[in-house]
């Protein structure tokens, strides 16, 4: 999991993650700034689960021209 070197500050711990926080309405901003310690640790976990099947997503796509996915 993700460590989080910024004690419950969701908005550094997304934007350190890779979350591109710059395309978000403030409004969304708002959303995930109220993330609890739980759901920001869901999100981030999510995140990593994600871009660790990436690059099997990525060939597939290649392969596949982007069918299966």
């Amino acid at each position: 999991m993700t460590d989080r070197p910024h004690p419950h500050d969701p908005l550094r711990a997304l934007e350190d993650a890779g979350f591109p926080l710059h395309s978000l309405s403030p409004e969304q901003r708002e959303v995930l700034q109220a993330l609890d310690e739980e759901e920001l640790t869901l999100l981030l976990g999510l995140k990593e689960r994600l871009d660790a099947a990436e690059p099997e997503v990525q060939a597939h796509s290649e392969i596949a021209g982007g069918a299966l996915f």
